[in-house]
């Protein structure tokens, strides 16, 4: 049931959404660095650019990990998958977060009119517990760990969820023009900051001016108003943001894969800035950062036309420089989509015999390595 909140009913759901972090996790000192595939359903297929068969989406506790497997949401237990159980089985989807809980977001693509929608999971239930007002299609959601679910309703804005129950609306910044619309809802940590994408296209009547981006948005979990920050480049795609509120995502130059890695640090007062990516790659992008360690990890890629080299995961370790993770095969392609305080790097990789593999890179610093070396 849709349910409308009160300013100081919002104020009680932020306050609900600070929780306190959790201290860093470091790596075993006795793991063993490796690329561990992942068991599997379905289609393997891997075709660049198109929607993932197989792939590790995010990283729970005690070896849980969440995603994708024969266009199926599942999730693993060690190596072992396991399906979500969807009530209609032909339906398609992934998991796309899970938090400390064992709580997952997940977006099944429909059939009939209802089309795709979001739902929350706890590993053993016996159904999935479908979100209202989620209908839509383009998607990403997260979890924290106090079970908040963000992401983009149908309708436009974003919104929060708890317990299977929208409890909030995420209001365009009041600092944003006209004509602002919000286009995703990406990530929240455990203070409850909530981050995404807003979009402006519009004429400015005074000037004739066309103005027109995509610029980050925070909703910050201390309740104080909604705000755009300092874009990047370009159109500015924030992906990821970790308990301090550091912000990872890329840098978009438009239709040519212009991608570059993007980084906006605390206090969010400037427009960020570039770590670079490959030295065998042009473009590169991060799509995840760990909760305390500081570790970014993405994509390096090529445009279409001139694929020199396949794509390949590449990982940031604080400060340092952009690394490549090993491959799965020689000249098979690999992405990662996640990483974890204890060095875990999940994501897909190209085995030898052509076939995308669900993967998780594990002491995943230790391997790292440059390219040119």
């Amino acid at each position: 049931m849709r349910r409308s909140m009160s300013a100081a009913g919002a104020a009680v759901v932020l306050a609900g959404l600070i929780t306190a972090a959790g201290p860093a996790v470091a790596a075993d000192a006795a793991c063993t660095p490796k690329i561990k595939v992942l068991g599997s359903i379905g289609d393997q297929s891997y075709v660049r650019d198109m929607a993932r068969s197989q792939g590790v989406f995010d990283l729970g506790p005690d070896g849980l990990a969440v995603g994708v497997s024969g266009h199926k949401p599942v999730y693993w237990t060690g190596t072992t998958v396991h399906r979500v159980p969807l009530a209609d089985a032909d339906r398609t989807g992934q998991v796309l977060a899970v938090n400390a809980h064992g709580l997952m977001v997940g977006i099944a693509h429909g059939s009939g009119s209802d089309g795709p929608s979001l739902f929350t999971y706890q590993v053993g239930a016996a159904a999935i517990t479908p979100l209202p007002d989620s209908y839509g299609y383009d998607y990403e959601a997260d979890v924290n760990d106090a079970g908040y679910v963000v992401s983009r309703t149908s309708d436009g804005p974003g919104a929060v969820w708890k317990d299977g129950q929208k409890v909030r609306e995420l209001p365009v910044p009041p600092d944003a023009g006209p004509a602002t619309r919000i286009t995703m809802v990406t990530g929240i940590n455990n203070r409850g900051d909530i981050l995404g994408m807003a979009t402006q296209d519009y004429e400015v009547p005074e000037t004739g001016a066309h103005l027109e981006g995509t610029y980050p948005v925070l909703w910050p979990g201390d309740g104080s108003p909604a705000r755009l920050l300092a874009p990047s480049m370009n159109d500015s795609y924030v992906q990821d943001l970790d308990e301090s509120g550091r912000i990872v995502g890329y840098d978009w130059a438009g239709p040519w894969h212009e991608y570059r890695t993007w980084v906006w640090e605390p206090p969010l007062t400037g427009s960020g800035t570039s770590p670079g990516g490959l030295s065998s790659h042009p473009y590169a992008t991060f799509e995840a950062i760990s909760p305390t360690t500081n570790v970014g990890v993405g994509t390096a890629k090529f445009h279409p036309d001139m694929l020199t080299l396949p794509d390949q995961a590449l990982l940031r370790a604080g400060s340092g420089p952009v690394k490549a993770l090993p491959r799965l095969a020689p000249g098979g392609a690999s992405m990662a989509d996640a990483v974890s305080d204890a060095d875990r790097v999940g994501g897909a990789a190209v085995d030898a015999k052509g076939r995308l593999q669900p993967v998780i890179w594990t002491c995943a610093t230790r391997q790292a390595y440059n390219p040119g070396s």
